[in-house]
């Protein structure tokens, strides 16, 4: 990414030129790795018949929104970037849907379901703040928003 834009370490370090720092220094990517980790913690409890179902789903679904912030982050521009966070956030969705799933078929616990859309609420700030953060910087930049509901910018 050629432009620089301000991240925070978890340790609360300013990062500056993020682009050339690994995700690993995002907040979010942080975040989002923890949240696998419950994801795979509470799925191993599943039922044997939900092995190649729910669980292989909410697991591949998990493992999305970090696997999106770190591609997007290697990209070249902060609009690339921006659509690999809005997939990461898509799939956030997608776990904290499957989680209700598992809750309501008794596959968890309401204290382990309560965990996890923790982790996920965890997940989902970091992230949608640098959502923000890169789309302000796209619209100072003069680049457009195509449409009101999605992240994608004119070329």
């Amino acid at each position: 990414m050629s432009s620089e834009y301000e991240v925070r370490s978890t340790k609360g370090e300013t990062l500056v030129g993020a682009s050339a720092k690994p995700q690993a220094d995002l907040v979010a990517w942080q975040k989002a790795m923890d949240m696998v980790v419950a994801v795979y913690g509470a799925t191993k409890d599943f039922p044997k018949k939900e092995e190649f179902g729910l669980m292989r789903q909410t697991e591949r679904a998990a493992v999305s929104v970090p696997s999106n912030i770190a591609e997007g982050h290697g990209r070249n521009s902060e609009r690339d970037f921006l659509r690999f966070l809005s997939i990461a956030h898509g799939s956030l969705r997608e776990v904290e849907t499957q989680v209700e799933v598992a809750l309501r078929l008794d596959y968890i616990t309401t204290d382990v379901a309560a965990k996890l859309a923790h982790a996920c609420d965890d997940t989902g700030r970091p992230l949608r703040g640098l959502m923000q953060h890169l789309r302000t910087r796209l619209e100072r930049q003069g680049i457009k928003r195509i449409g009101e509901d999605n992240d994608a910018y004119d070329v």
